[in-house]
């Protein structure tokens, strides 16, 4: 069982995204007002908590938002460790692990800083199977 620890969108891609305190998500879309959101296989990303913080210690000046991620997540351990097809639940959100981390073509100014960028390596991206509400906070867990 994990907790949504921050919900970030933005309106334009290619760009940090910022926190709010909820979101709505809609089937085959993603989260309304985001603009990854679409019907394809990208419409949530997500970024376990634990990287971030490790990324941090060593001098990243980052926030929530920073990587592009919509959903910051703590206490499901290693998000790329699950398979394909994975299923993920949260309220009545359900969303389906689509793709295991992305190339980086263009490097943020996250990787001119500090070298790296882990999103490309740590992050998932899921489609909304069930939509519904997420607020910070909710619980949030993987589907047997």
């Amino acid at each position: 069982m994990g907790v949504v620890k921050a919900i970030c969108t933005s309106a334009i891609k290619g760009v940090q995204k910022e926190e709010v305190e909820s979101a709505v998500l809609v089937p085959n879309f993603g989260i309304v007002g985001d603009a990854h959101a679409g019907n394809w296989h990208r419409q949530v990303s997500m970024l376990a908590q634990e990287p971030i913080d490790a990324f941090k210690a060593r001098g990243a000046e980052v926030h929530n938002g920073s990587f592009g991620e919509n959903l910051i997540v703590e206490g499901l351990g290693d998000l790329k460790r699950y398979p394909l097809g994975t299923r993920f639940i949260c309220g009545d959100v359900v969303l389906e692990l689509t793709q295991i981390g992305k190339e980086c073509h263009s490097h943020c100014a996250i990787y001119h800083t500090m070298g790296e960028c882990i999103m490309p390596h740590e992050g998932v991206f899921t489609k909304v199977i069930t939509g519904g509400t997420v607020t910070c906070g909710d619980l949030i867990e993987v589907m047997e």
